[in-house]
C-alpha cells in the first residue's frame, strides 16, 4: 500500500514540486494539500494521511502548534518538519510538539523522500545539518559544570545498560552501530529502545535523543 502524504505548506511553488517529486515516487502518493497549520490539522483529522509534511512559517496557525494539535489527537500521522531552519528554537518546539522528523529545504529530493518512507515506516529522522545545531545549541545553553551534574530524576528506575543505550542515542548512533559498541546483538539494543520509550514516556527515536542532552548524559 502507498503512503498517504499531505503537504501543509503556504508556498503553491514549494507544494507544487512537492507534489510531482511524490507523484513519481513508489510507494507514495499526495493525500491532499494545505497552505495553513490550521488546515493541515483539519485535512489530517478528515484524510487520515500517514505522513505530513509541514511547514513552519504559515499564517496564522504555525506548523509548530498544528504539529502538536495532530499528534496530541493520538492518531497514527507522523509528522516530518521540512523548513528553511532560520530559528534554532522552532526546531527545537517543533521536536517537543512530536515531529517524528526535520529536514531543511535544500536537501536532495531524494532524501525527502526517503526521509517520508522512513518515517512513514515508524522511526525518526533528523537531517545531519539540524543534529550538529541543536548539538551546538544545547552546548551554548549555560548548566552545571560537568562534574557537579545532579543525577537526572527523569532517569530513575533505568537500568545501567540503558542508561548507556540511551547515551549512544544521544550521540546519534544507530541500532546496529550500538549493538557493536557494546558487543550485543541488533536484537537486544532494540528492545532496550523499546523499554526506554515506555520508561521515559518518549514518543519516539527523537524525543530519547532529546532526552539524552536535557538530562547531561551527553555533555
Amino acid at each position: 500500500m502507498s503512503v498517504r502524504v499531505l503537504l501543509a505548506d503556504d508556498q503553491p511553488l514549494i507544494r507544487t514540486a512537492l507534489r510531482m517529486v511524490i507523484a513519481d515516487a513508489p510507494g507514495l502518493e499526495v493525500a491532499g494539500e494545505a497552505g495553513t497549520g490550521a488546515e493541515a490539522v483539519r485535512l489530517t483529522r478528515e484524510l487520515g494521511p500517514d505522513v505530513v509534511v509541514m511547514d513552519i512559517r504559515m499564517p496564522g496557525m504555525d506548523g509548530i502548534e498544528a504539529t502538536r494539535r495532530i499528534t496530541e489527537a493520538g492518531g497514527s500521522t507522523r509528522v516530518v518538519v521540512l523548513t528553511t531552519f532560520d530559528d534554532d528554537e522552532n526546531v527545537y518546539g517543533a521536536l517537543r510538539a512530536g515531529a517524528a522528523g526535520f529536514l531543511v529545504k535544500d536537501m536532495a529530493l531524494d532524501d525527502i523522500l526517503s526521509a517520508v518512507r522512513v518515517v512513514a515506516a515508524g522511526d525518526a529522522l533528523i537531517a545531519p545539518g539540524v543534529t550538529r545545531r541543536l548539538i551546538a545549541a544545547f552546548a551554548a545553553r549555560p548548566g552545571p559544570r560537568p562534574n557537579t551534574r545532579p543525577e537526572p530524576r527523569a532517569l530513575t528506575g533505568i537500568t545501567d545498560r540503558e542508561r548507556e543505550v540511551l547515551t549512544l542515542i544521544g550521540r546519534g548512533r544507530s541500532n546496529a552501530e550500538i549493538a557493536a559498541e557494546l558487543f550485543i546483538s541488533p536484537a537486544t539494543v532494540k528492545a532496550h529502545v523499546t523499554r526506554l520509550l515506555v520508561k521515559l514516556a518518549a514518543r519516539d527515536r527523537v524525543q530519547l535523543v532529546i532526552i539524552a542532552y536535557e538530562t547531561g548524559l551527553v555533555p
